[in-house]
């Protein structure tokens, strides 16, 4: 009897002690898997941070002029919305101004994919099934997608670091700005495991995590727009927020890291809970069960009842964010005055036409490339539905390949006018003037936004494993447009982007002949995509 309850005792603690065997041979699966894209993405994005510090350094090299810089910033609600305040006029304490935000919100994005990857979308391909069928225990899988995101911040955290020691502002504050993106982006790791266990899609896991990081940032702006005690409250309401009131380089608050890394524990403690509360393909918000008697009868049915959420979602943040930018457009010219060094970066972010009709302009440009995100994940939901074995069903009936993909295209590229439209009347509003000129300034941007589609839906047709890479492109193009006009990147970086080949509008005369070549070539790539699917094998 005794050595029947020792035995059961040591099955019990086998059992309580397996809930993470077999994370070391899962994690080395998900770094080989992100061997390509976790470095692209830590590369591009630290890298970013030692540009912007040489750029600074070449472009302010005195003192007076980084706080003549620094005060026409601080001074410009406007501005401030877009980039925040600036808390020290040193280049350390400008790199911070210009890229904390920013990079703590990729850095978010970048952890959200990776965790996303390595947990609801393999248990919704049927993938994680098969694994846990062997010696693999229950928290396994999100413990070894955790860590690997984690990794990413960690090495994302080791490349601030010595990219801000390479250009002359080391010290304590690359730490603490290292340590503080590297937090956030752990840190909505952290929330995309909850969404993970949340919902049994990981299109919507990845959609609830991207809106968390959204409200995050459209608070942040909000508390940076003003300077009254309201405004605090805002700020600290957001994640992104606590990142900027690290203040790096600007007599650092380190507390504020305790904060971030309390936060990062409690999330991760509820993900973890949830994940030893439900079955593997399992979630705590069920789909719902579809009509009883089909009532969906052509390709572009389907794709409008799979991507109508998405859609709504998009078009209403869209009309909000537009309507509080511009709010903030009447007062730009007259807070910019005469400081110079202000109207340079205006002029390089939205032409020259005068300073109103600029930051209209540079506003507008933020809603193409953000429009962008929208394309490129629309897109990607035909490599989702094929990959989780929906779309053999499809194209086993009368529905062709090419008719199935182009309703999800319809959705995808008209859906992006539909939110760039809304977008546009959402700013004129906010103003209260020139709806035509920005309506149209606004739409004008679609050539460069269906091009990055197009390009999406050829490396899906043709390369659908390396479809991710769109992202990339993406990224690279949100983070000239964000980071370029600022510290004067070289023309030839800048027109990497295809929006930066577009003209700025209002205030400028339409350019019809570069947006006209960029919609020849989203036709062309869109073709050669199509035609690339039809002619390979279908993911089961």
């Amino acid at each position: 009897m005794t050595a029947v309850t020792v035995s059961a005792t040591r099955a019990g603690r086998s059992a309580r002690g397996g809930q993470l065997t077999g994370t070391g041979t899962l994690l080395r699966l998900a770094l080989r898997r992100d061997r390509i894209m976790m470095p692209i993405w830590v590369i591009v994005l630290g890298g970013s941070f030692s540009s912007v510090g040489k750029s600074f350094s070449s472009l302010y090299d005195t003192a007076a002029q980084r706080a003549e810089l620094a005060a026409s910033m601080n001074g410009n609600s406007s501005l401030r919305a877009v980039y925040g305040p600036v808390f020290s006029d040193s280049v350390g304490g400008l790199v911070t101004w210009r890229m904390v935000g920013f990079g703590a919100a990729m850095a978010a994005v970048m952890s959200l994919i990776i965790v996303i990857r390595h947990t609801r979308e393999e248990e919704e391909t049927g993938r994680q099934e098969m694994l846990s069928a062997a010696m693999v225990g229950r928290r396994a899988p999100l413990t070894s997608a955790l860590l690997a995101a984690l990794i990413a911040d960690a090495a994302l955290a080791l490349m601030i670091v010595a990219g801000m020691a390479g250009s002359g502002a080391g010290g304590a504050g690359a730490v603490a700005l290292a340590l503080t993106v590297a937090g956030i982006g752990a840190l909505f790791a952290c929330t995309a495991a909850i969404a993970a266990q949340l919902t049994e899609s990981a299109r919507l896991a990845k959609g609830l995590t991207a809106a968390v990081i959204g409200a995050a940032f459209v608070l942040k702006a909000a508390g940076d727009s003003s300077t009254d005690d309201a405004s605090s409250v805002l700020n600290w309401l957001s994640p992104i927020g606590w990142a900027e009131n690290v203040r790096a380089y600007a007599d650092e608050r380190w507390w504020v890291l305790l904060v971030i890394g309390a936060a990062v524990l409690i999330q991760g403690g509820i993900a973890y809970a949830l994940a030893g509360r439900r079955d593997v393909g399992m979630s705590f918000l069920p789909t719902r069960p579809g009509p009883a008697t089909g009532r969906i009868s052509t390709a572009f049915g389907l794709a409008l009842r799979l991507q109508r959420g998405a859609l709504i979602g998009w078009t209403l943040s869209f009309a909000a964010v537009g309507a509080v930018f511009g709010g903030l457009t009447g007062g730009a010219a007259d807070l910019v005055g005469t400081n110079e060094k202000t109207k340079e970066i205006f002029e390089r972010m939205g032409g020259q036409a005068g300073l109103t009709d600029a930051f209209l302009a540079a506003m507008v440009g933020m809603l193409g490339m953000v429009a962008a995100l929208y394309i490129v994940a629309s897109v990607l939901r035909l490599h989702g539905e094929e990959t989780a074995g929906r779309a053999e069903p499809v194209l086993a009936g009368g529905v062709s390949r090419i008719g199935w993909a182009a309703g999800h295209l319809v959705i995808a590229f008209g859906g992006a006018a539909l939110i760039m439209a809304v977008g546009g009347l959402g700013l004129a509003a906010g103003y209260g003037h020139e709806l035509p000129a920005v309506l149209g300034a606004s739409l004008a941007q679609l050539p460069a936004v269906w091009l990055l589609g197009s390009l999406t839906v050829l490396l899906y047709g043709a390369l659908p494993k390396a479809a991710v890479a769109s992202w990339g492109v993406v990224g690279i193009c949100l983070a000239l447009g964000w980071i370029g006009p600022a510290v004067n990147m070289p023309q030839p970086v800048m027109n990497l982007s295809p929006f930066s080949h577009l003209p700025k509008l209002p205030g400028t005369e339409m350019q019809w002949p570069p947006a006209l070549w960029l919609m020849a070539g989203a036709v062309v790539l869109v073709a050669a995509g199509l035609r690339a699917l039809r002619r390979r094998d279908v993911q089961g």
